[in-house]
């Protein structure tokens, strides 16, 4: 069987969290932060491997609170997504203050990705059956063509929304064969009485409340890595007015992948449980919801004993 890794991006600021780590807040019944729940997930549906990308400022700290932790149980590594970390003959703008997203976190991690390999976030909750299909997905033969086969777990986006303020989503859109057409990377989505909505310059603009969303739950191979840098050269070399706060999105790369027809992308849907914490106020309910699964025999607590 083939080896697979998990990637977890874990190298978030914490700016709407109120400049807290995040991703190592004590939530579970045992202390355990949100991301040692899709790790013990990851390892039970086959993955062998986890790589963290975090900051180097937060090394020290990640590793005895978490890593230390997990690598009695898997095989474990880290990478280091920095700011200033950019292909040669680029450098950081003047007033840029945090990394440049989702695609560079990939690219820190890049020569430790060297099997079939999913990304997920570290605030997110995905359930157990979205790492059960993707493993699936990532084992599986691929079909001999030029197209990079990419995986994502998606959600219905109702399932996805915060009862403490606004979030991005990536929207699945679909032909009429059921084949995914785009990714478009949504902000400002908010939970309303009739379902869901996009807060914009014209005004509170219904969506679909199930329409499926991708939730940074993706599947690669390693090939993609080269198309990858390809595409952070060209970002960054395009770069205008936005050049502090502009970010390299795997959404709008996959979706820039479809639309040149160079990539097909199978969607999971999984009928789980989504939660996460994006804002401070979101976490009484994460931890509400962890206890539960646990007092359900889903979980173990402590997750991991060491």
């Amino acid at each position: 069987m083939k080896k697979t890794t998990l990637a977890v991006m874990a190298a978030g600021d914490g700016s709407r969290y109120g400049g807290d780590i995040r991703q190592m807040e004590p939530l579970g019944p045992g202390g355990e932060p949100l991301l040692a729940y899709s790790v013990y997930d990851a390892l039970e549906a086959g993955f062998d491997k986890v790589v963290f990308i975090i900051r180097k400022e937060i090394d020290k700290e990640f590793r005895e609170r978490i890593g230390n932790r997990i690598a009695a149980e898997a095989e474990v590594a880290y990478a280091y997504q920095e700011m200033d970390g950019l292909p040669a003959g680029f450098s950081v703008p003047p007033g840029r203050r945090r990394p440049w997203g989702t695609g560079q976190a990939v690219l820190s991690a890049g020569n430790l990705l060297t099997e079939p390999f999913a990304v997920i976030n570290a605030d997110d909750y995905y359930g157990k059956e979205g790492f059960r299909m993707l493993h699936g997905d990532l084992i599986r033969d691929e079909k001999p063509d030029s197209l990079e086969h990419v995986s994502v777990v998606s959600f219905a986006l109702k399932h996805t929304l915060s009862d403490n303020g606004s979030v991005t989503r990536g929207i699945l859109s679909f032909d009429e064969n059921g084949n995914v057409t785009g990714i478009h990377e949504t902000k400002n989505l908010i939970r309303t009485e009739d379902g869901a909505a996009v807060m914009s310059d014209e005004g509170i603009l219904p969506v679909r409340a199930d329409c499926l969303v991708s939730m940074n739950m993706w599947g690669f191979r390693p090939s993609i890595l080269g198309t990858l840098g390809d595409g952070f050269r060209k970002f960054l070399a395009d770069l205008d007015g936005d050049a502090q706060q502009a970010e390299y999105l795997l959404p709008d790369f996959v979706d820039h992948m479809l639309k040149r027809r160079k990539a097909d992308v199978h969607v999971l849907r999984s009928d789980d449980v989504w939660f996460g914490v994006t804002y401070r106020e979101d976490r009484e309910t994460v931890r509400d919801m962890l206890s539960r699964l646990t007092e359900k025999g889903i979980y173990e607590t402590p997750l991991f004993t060491t």
